[in-house]
């Protein structure tokens, strides 16, 4: 759980989100010995009067649970970093026709840069997440390598892929060997008022409102053809390529068009295939399991190792090409490059299905999360 072993009063701060996670982390620490303190982060303002954004609310929920387990509560503010570091890349991404995934640069660029350099200054030893995953120390080398959580179904390795040596040093993740169930047993145990608390989802400053919706407030529509991939003809009118994502099925307006049927006669969906972004057309073909969809190769663009070694071409390893996706085997066909401006080329043991522009696929041997990139 830790990478220290004994805790020894050492001091660690915990972000507190309002959620049971970080909450039940922070419980853990405290009964094994260390000196906490919560650090609660406000992260988003525009919109902060809104229904759709809980920080308010959050924040109630963090302090309340602080009281149960009997430590301070701080509360910093990261709005202009994250609006600065996190969501103009977001904009530039969708902007650009790719699909990003905010959570893992503001894990990399808040939870574990602004954070972690704001606790040192407090005064910190270590930090510590709600995130289950784990880290563990070598023995030799110095090194420290990021685990999957032992909960499979909640594992959050995948989101920590850009984390960093020194980042991984000073960082304490006390729910990696839990399962979910067992966190809200020792909530519910302890007392705290989080302890049934639904757990977020989505990206943080979109929340629960529509995503188009969000979206339209900073990137203005720019309408353009909908396209049958096979044959190129035209089936409709898009508002904008950043409004769809491959793989994408619901909201393209153009399901009354039957031209294909499965094999029990139903009606075949249309699917986003590809985007033309010089061009401003969207490309859609039908049928969830159409070739266009399916590709066993892929370039992963301004990679991150966790180690200091670079993992070896043509070695078998697994790769995520998505958050929910099942680990699945390939190789490292070339590596191009060193530092952030790498690439490589990887290659699936079989096709996968709809892979995503913009989106990250993550690299693991065995337990160990190697590391990532961004698919071009």
């Amino acid at each position: 759980m830790s990478v220290a072993g004994v805790a020894d009063g050492m001091r660690v701060i915990v972000g507190i989100s309002g959620g049971v996670d970080s909450a039940v982390a922070a419980l853990l620490l405290k009964r094994q010995g260390y000196a906490v303190s919560g650090l609660f982060m406000k992260n988003w303002e525009d919109d902060d009067h809104e229904d759709y954004c809980s920080s308010r609310q959050d924040l109630i929920d963090a302090a309340s649970a602080c009281d149960v387990i009997g430590i301070d509560l701080e509360v910093t503010n990261f709005s202009r970093e994250y609006k600065e570091r996190v969501f103009a890349d977001f904009l530039r991404e969708y902007e650009a026709g790719r699909t990003p995934n905010p959570d893992i640069l503001c894990n990399s660029e808040i939870k574990f840069r602004c954070f972690l350099d704001h606790a040192m200054s407090l005064g910190a030893e270590r930090i510590a997440t709600g995130h289950y995953a784990q880290v563990r120390a070598c023995e030799g080398n110095g090194e420290f390598q990021l685990l999957k959580a032992e909960d499979g179904t909640k594992d959050q390795s995948y989101f920590l892929y850009r984390l960093t040596q020194a980042q991984l040093a000073r960082t304490l993740f006390p729910l990696g060997a839990l399962a979910k169930r067992t966190v809200r047993r020792i909530a519910a145990e302890a007392g705290l008022p989080v302890a049934a608390k639904k757990d977020s989802t989505g990206i943080c400053f979109i929340g629960e409102r529509p995503f188009r919706e969000f979206l339209m407030r900073y990137l203005p529509t720019r309408p353009g053809e909908i396209r049958n991939l096979d044959d190129g003809r035209v089936l409709g009118e898009h508002q904008g390529l950043m409004y769809h994502t491959v793989g994408q099925r619901k909201g393209l307006g153009i399901g009354g068009i039957r031209e294909r049927q499965d094999a029990a006669g139903e009606h075949e969906a249309w699917y986003v295939a590809a985007k033309d972004v010089a061009a401003n057309v969207l490309y859609v073909v039908q049928g969830h399991d159409h070739p266009a969809l399916l590709k066993d190769r892929l370039t992963a663009l301004d990679l991150n190792w966790i180690a200091a070694r670079t993992p070896h071409a043509h070695w078998v390893y697994t790769a995520r090409p998505r958050y929910r996706a099942s680990d699945m085997p390939c190789v490292i066909d070339s590596l191009i490059g060193e530092g952030k401006g790498a690439s490589a080329e990887i290659v699936f043991a079989q096709p996968q299905w709809a892979l995503t522009p913009g989106q990250s696929v993550v690299l693991y041997e065995s337990r160990v999360c190697l590391g990532g990139g961004i698919i071009a």
